[in-house]
């Protein structure tokens, strides 16, 4: 098991530094695809990932990308609108075949899944983004590694008992304390070309640390679904990993933090 965990790990970095290099269509493209398996994922653990209210989904997906692609984000709003009136249409016309909770899933699916990674490409094409990009990943899978090691040393006192028995207060902070640094080490490799940064180690550390926090919450955040409907891993796409959503549930969460601590922070 730790084999495979460790040459589909390999494998992900390799496909991360070619995606995220290109940039561009490669990068949106993907994580568009990335975005609507994460999105049936999700669907499917409620069961309407192939019924009129997932079909919904899968389309206001799709038309969010393509307003990103053709910089129409002006009218995402009234996208968002037409889709929950859609989804409330099948809803009361169908009545009582779906439940509440199903109109209310495939709604916030649309942002858990989608629009909150599109900001993965939505940092690499502003100002730096080519370098800034890599903070995402310095305060996802960085905290993830310095939480755990740090967990392993000091780990005292539970962070959530009841949902994540292994995680720790000291864990945490070692994640955030250990994702800040990341940030401030790579600010002094690659500072010197972020023109748009008054004083890149600061601001690539405090986004880093920013984002480490909501990393954790994104990370229990994906283990309560998962707890509340008694299931393992989202899937079985990634050997060794589960499926898209347990690789990339803390992202969901850094990729629009980075996004908003550098628009802040610069």
């Amino acid at each position: 098991m730790f084999t495979t965990r460790l040459i589909s790990g390999i494998i992900l970095v390799i496909i991360a530094l070619f995606v995220v290099v290109s940039g561009g269509s490669i990068l949106f493209l993907t994580t568009g695809m990335i975005s609507l398996i994460g999105l049936f994922e999700l669907y499917r653990v409620m069961k309407i990932e192939k019924n009129p209210l997932g079909v919904i989904g899968y389309l206001t997906v799709i038309s969010y990308y393509g307003l990103l692609w053709f910089e129409g984000q002006q009218y995402v709003m009234l996208m968002v609108i037409a889709a929950l009136m859609l989804l409330m249409s099948v809803y009361v016309f169908t009545f009582p075949k779906y439940k509440t909770e199903e109109v209310t899933v495939a709604f916030f699916g649309i942002f858990y899944a989608a629009v909150m990674l599109s900001y993965l490409y939505q940092v690499r094409v502003i100002p730096d983004g080519r370098y800034l990009v890599w903070l995402i990943f310095l305060s996802s899978w960085g905290c993830d590694t310095c939480a755990y090691c740090s967990g392993m040393l000091l780990g005292k006192h539970k962070l959530a008992p009841v949902l994540s028995p292994k995680k720790s207060i000291e864990g945490a902070v070692g994640g955030v304390a250990g994702a800040a640094v990341l940030g401030f080490i790579y600010a002094c490799f690659f500072g010197s070309h972020m023109r748009e940064m008054s004083n890149p180690q600061l601001a690539c550390s405090a986004a880093c640390a920013i984002a480490a926090v909501i990393s954790q919450i994104g990370d229990l955040a994906a283990s309560a679904i998962k707890r509340n409907h008694n299931i393992k891993d989202y899937g079985h796409l990634i050997p060794g990993h589960g499926g898209i959503l347990d690789r990339f549930d803390s992202m969901l969460f850094t990729a629009p933090a980075i996004y908003f601590a550098i628009l802040f922070l610069r």
